[in-house]
């Protein structure tokens, strides 16, 4: 017989006999996480190269954007339940392969609509992929190790938002081999190769015990719920809030009342529904979320607002507005690193504390922005920066050990699904409204004033954010 003890695609199992996840599977599971999210972000300091390459209009360039953040944030949770259903390792290798090849098909793609085409398909690819990471580490780890996986997680979100606005700063400016912007997509390929070698013989194959099929009514109904509030969102300013805009969000209210109708039909007759509403009993997911919602709408939007107003009033190059985030990013990797501990001895007022934190630095910023402007820059954001960024390490990586504390593992799928629905689907909200409001007031104020106004309305945000915490279960589970 031959000893497989030691071979490197043995899965590694508890005495109980459940598989657990090792130092590099979590690596890779993390570098899964990673991808989507970096994505999500790399494209808004390349959208003014790709617009002229591409003969691109504005509207074409929101589709850019908002096309991959639409379609990520549809099929979550149904990426999500599919993993439950047929092995979350095969789902995550599926999607990263799928994820690969359709950055490949953004970084050659010959037209603007063919690259709107392709980012489509790719925020498909990443719905598949990353609700498995999530799902994985809840069946695969427990106790302490689980508490380190999802602070790890948590980190790794929260740094690949950041992260990925830089990187693709550097990478537009460094135009390597004359591929210019298209290096933002191209760069995904030899790192997905490389994942996939490592989640073939590093991530254990772990799926719910009790798989049910998936609740078609219930997925489309999400869909064209999703649908119906986020394409009007993020494509209504560019394209002049044409009739179907408005007709589509008045009709969000009917059809998401229709989906939870369905969705509490399909419990009440014993189906297993695509997001159960038992689920909203847990009271730390049902908290966690109704927090993260300004809290993803205040990043995402100050994100893009930030690389918008950097690029087209301050006139910085690329790599210029990239790395003026950078001790943002250096914080809150820092910070983020210390949390597990700090919750550990100070329970979720830590969550509190870092709300308080962010509100500080995002006014240090609006102060820079207001004395400075247009001649701001690396140092003179850094204090704001880099205050702003160890706040957010403080909400962000526990917020979602909070949502899932309570999950159990054979709804690890559809609770991670949820949770990063949520979260995909504020972000798209965030670029929508902080990006409309902010794109809307700079032609009358000046992109300096109304940089200042939007950070004005951000603070807002943070401040509701920090009261949502006082909320949170003071221990988590």
């Amino acid at each position: 017989m031959t000893d497989t003890s030691t071979s490197p695609t043995a899965t590694v199992r508890s005495p109980s006999g459940s598989p657990l996840l090792g130092g590099l599977g979590l690596f890779t599971v993390l570098l899964g996480a990673a991808l989507p999210l970096i994505d999500f972000f790399i494209v808004n300091v390349a959208l003014p190269t790709i617009g002229r390459d591409l003969a691109a209009s504005e509207a074409v360039l929101e589709l850019v954007v908002a096309g991959y953040g639409v379609s990520y944030a549809v099929l979550l949770v149904l990426g999500g339940r599919l993993g439950d259903l047929f092995g979350r390792r095969r789902l995550f290798l599926a999607g990263m392969a799928a994820f690969g090849i359709t950055s490949l098909a953004c970084g050659l793609a010959p037209t603007a609509w063919t690259l709107v085409a392709a980012r489509i398909a790719q925020g498909a690819a990443s719905a598949a992929m990353l609700p498995q990471v999530l799902a994985t580490i809840q069946s695969a780890t427990a106790g302490p190790r689980r508490a380190r996986a999802m602070g790890l997680y948590g980190a790794t979100a929260g740094l690949s938002m950041v992260a990925g606005q830089i990187l693709g700063g550097v990478l537009v400016a460094a135009d390597i081999a004359g591929t210019g912007w298209r290096s933002v997509f191209l760069v995904n390929v030899p790192v997905v190769l490389l994942g996939l070698v490592l989640a073939a013989r590093t991530v254990p194959e772990t799926r719910s015990q009790r798989p049910e099929p998936v609740d078609v009514p219930g997925t489309l109904l999400l869909a064209l719920s999703l649908i119906t509030l986020l394409a009007p969102l993020t494509e209504g300013r560019a394209a002049g809030w044409p009739l179907w805009t408005w007709l589509s969000l008045a009709a969000f209210p009917f059809v998401a009342a229709a989906f939870y109708a369905v969705e509490r039909g399909a419990d009440r007759k014993g189906r297993t529904p695509l997001v159960p509403p038992t689920l909203f009993g847990l009271v730390s997911l049902r908290r966690g979320l109704v927090m993260m919602v300004p809290f993803s709408i205040g990043f995402s939007g100050f994100m893009f607002v930030i690389a918008v107003a950097l690029q087209r009033g301050a006139e910085l190059g690329p790599v210029q507005a990239g790395l003026a985030l950078a001790p943002m990013a250096v914080t809150f990797f820092c910070v983020s690193l210390a949390g597990p501990r700090l919750v550990a001895r100070y329970g979720t007022r830590v969550v509190t504390v870092g709300g308080l934190i962010q509100f500080v630095g995002v006014a240090l910023i609006a102060v820079a922005v207001w004395r400075s402007w247009p001649d701001v820059g690396l140092m003179e954001l850094l204090p704001g920066a880099a205050v702003a960024g160890a706040g957010q390490a403080l909400q962000l990586p526990v917020l979602f050990r909070i949502v899932l504390s309570e999950v159990e593992p054979a709804r690890a799928g559809v609770g991670s699904g949820v949770m990063i629905t949520t979260q995909q689907s504020a972000l798209a909200l965030g670029v929508a409204t902080l990006g409309t409001l902010f794109l809307s007031l700079a032609p009358g104020m000046g992109m300096g004033d109304a940089l200042v106004t939007t950070l004005v309305v951000q603070l807002g945000g943070i401040a509701l954010t920090a009261l949502l915490s006082l909320r949170l279960p003071r221990v988590i589970g």
